[in-house]
């Protein structure tokens, strides 16, 4: 070989073993794995779509729905906080069951409890209300008895106010019945069952005393104005429903409601016992029904056998019947109260 082709030969063998190097010192590469999905669902059905939850308006909770005396259902959002009683039966009711401080109105005969005295009187039910001051108590709710007249509770009705007629008891289970409505209306439930617990008891036992009890036969006197032609009640009434519960028999329960009788009927039948209503603005005594003429030829006169009875007691529906009741059963058989 020519001497000058030497470098040129040694600089192709230096070529190859570096490239050779540089092949055996790269790092073997091999592909990775394709990334994985995940399994596909075992249930392949198309889920349900969840319903929407739509927000429905409920009924109150304290929504209260009655039906009153006068056959109307009477609706309240809730227990009422600002009453005006415009019948004083109502007005003892409110207090006897602890809604008095929620009495913001009373009808002027309203007398009882004394503290009733301090509510701003509305005007009598026997004559015209005030519109202007019940609407000026914002109440929101009127409270009415049997007493008021349809045409008082319609005015009302019209200016916009609810009023709730408290029908009249037809018996004791009706009184407890009037007190719980009474209670629903006002919010106060707990303590309307604690009042009636207590009227219970004391009714039943003037039942448990008059059992076996033989009538007696009784006049009721309304107003005895003109002795000549009393008033008197019938049937329908609750003097007469407490006649009967207190062992008595109206001498007028063929009749209804108020009535008047004349005197030639009173002596034909002859009552045993008479009770009138006694009050500061009722003139009758038993001293006076004896000296009414003719009248000396009744049992219940002749036989001193005339009693009064509270008239707030008597006339009044509310919690104090219960005082009317072992009053007159006291009057009526004295001998099972020994």
């Amino acid at each position: 070989m020519p001497k000058q082709q030497k470098p040129i030969a040694f600089l192709y063998t230096f070529l190859l073993v570096t490239t050779l190097l540089i092949c055996a010192c790269k790092p073997t590469t091999t592909p990775t794995d394709e990334p994985t999905s995940p399994p596909p669902p075992t249930d392949t059905a198309i889920p349900e779509p969840v319903e929407k939850l739509i927000e429905t308006p409920e009924p109150m909770a304290d929504q209260i729905a009655l039906t009153d005396g006068f056959e109307r259902e009477v609706i309240l959002p809730e227990p009422a906080q600002r009453i005006v009683s415009i019948a004083p039966s109502n007005t003892e009711i409110l207090f006897a069951i602890g809604a008095g401080p929620q009495v913001v109105g009373r009808d002027e005969f309203s007398d009882y409890p004394p503290e009733a005295a301090d509510i701003t009187s509305v005007g009598s039910m026997y004559g015209d209300l005030n519109a202007e001051n019940i609407i000026a108590l914002e109440p929101d709710l009127i409270l009415a008895a049997m007493i008021n007249s349809p045409e008082h509770v319609q005015a009302l009705e019209d200016l916009g106010l609810t009023v709730f007629v408290l029908p009249n008891p037809m018996g004791m289970d009706e009184l407890y019945q009037i007190l719980e409505m009474a209670g629903k209306l006002t919010g106060r439930e707990i303590e309307v069952a604690t009042l009636v617990e207590g009227l219970t008891v004391r009714v039943d036992t003037v039942f448990s005393k008059l059992v076996g009890a033989e009538p007696v036969k009784v006049y009721y006197e309304v107003d005895g104005t003109d002795p000549n032609a009393p008033w008197t009640i019938g049937t329908d009434t609750f003097q007469d429903v407490l006649i009967r519960i207190a062992g008595g028999e109206n001498i007028a329960a063929d009749v209804q409601g108020y009535v008047l009788f004349s005197l030639e009927e009173l002596v034909a039948r002859d009552p045993a016992v008479m009770i009138f209503s006694a009050g500061p603005w009722v003139t009758t005594t038993p001293e006076s029904v004896s000296e009414r003429p003719g009248w000396g030829d009744i049992s219940a006169v002749a036989n001193e056998e005339v009693y009064g009875i509270d008239a707030n007691w008597i006339d009044r529906p509310g919690p104090r019947m219960v005082d009317a009741l072992e009053a007159m059963a006291m009057i009526l058989h004295p001998e099972r109260f020994e």
